[in-house]
């Protein structure tokens, strides 16, 4: 029996070991940015101005996920000034430090008419979130423009299309990364307080290591589009 186990264990450790080997060849590659990529544009495109425009937020404030949100978010609804704009995360309303209410702060910092924002506070799931922004809206018929990130946007647009609505699109917030020339260091410089250079091979430096984070919030969310297909919320 132990003898078994021993061997249920070197086969697992085999197998696993050549998985997370794979995962570090691939992040050498572009593979991981062009599948988070698939995901936030796999989804229709509304081609005239929507009713509305449903932030989905992620995480407190300041967060790196909702700031890149807020940023797309205000961007839309300059572009469709007549938009609703619907904010969507668990939070205290009558709290104005409260992470909802700053991102309502935010948006109203950016721009955006704060009598044209609405909340919904108490979905804490994507698939809570729609119920409760459902209520909301009580025309299914009504043009959506989903904003989340890449990753989570496919889920997010098959999950208002399960629940009824059929007039939907969705805007990925990618994030802008830096030109390359100014992540390369100037090796001539001469600061002697600086960091040494260690180089200016970006794609060990920066994409390598980006990848990797790619391959993990990708997998996760194929996890989660897996969960929500079986339970039938997609």
């Amino acid at each position: 029996m132990k003898q078994k186990l021993l061997k249920i264990l070197q086969i697992l450790t085999i197998v696993l070991g050549g998985f997370f080997l794979v995962l570090l060849i691939l992040a050498f590659t572009s593979l991981p940015f062009w599948m988070r990529y698939h995901l936030g544009t796999n989804v229709p495109v509304i081609n005239h101005p929507p009713d509305y425009i449903v932030m989905l937020g992620a995480g407190g404030m300041p967060d790196g996920r909702n700031m890149v949100r807020l940023y797309h978010t205000a961007f839309v609804s300059k572009k469709f000034p007549d938009a609703k704009v619907i904010i969507s995360l668990p939070g205290d309303t009558l709290d104005s430090l409260s992470s909802i209410m700053l991102m309502k702060k935010e948006l109203i910092i950016r721009g955006v008419n704060k009598n044209k924002i609405l909340i919904e506070n108490t979905g804490n799931n994507t698939r809570n979130e729609v119920l409760q922004i459902k209520k909301m809206i009580a025309d299914t018929t009504a043009s959506l423009l989903i904003v989340t990130s890449p990753e989570h946007l496919y889920r997010s647009v098959r999950c208002f299309q399960k629940v009824g609505f059929s007039n939907i699109g969705g805007h990925a917030a990618f994030e802008q990364s830096l030109d390359d020339e100014l992540l390369i260091g100037d090796m001539q410089s001469g600061e002697p307080d600086a960091i040494p250079e260690i180089g200016d091979n970006l794609n060990l430096r920066y994409t390598f290591w980006n990848h990797l984070q790619y391959e993990v919030i990708v997998f996760r969310e194929y996890v989660a589009i897996t969960y929500y297909r079986l339970k039938g919320w997609i």
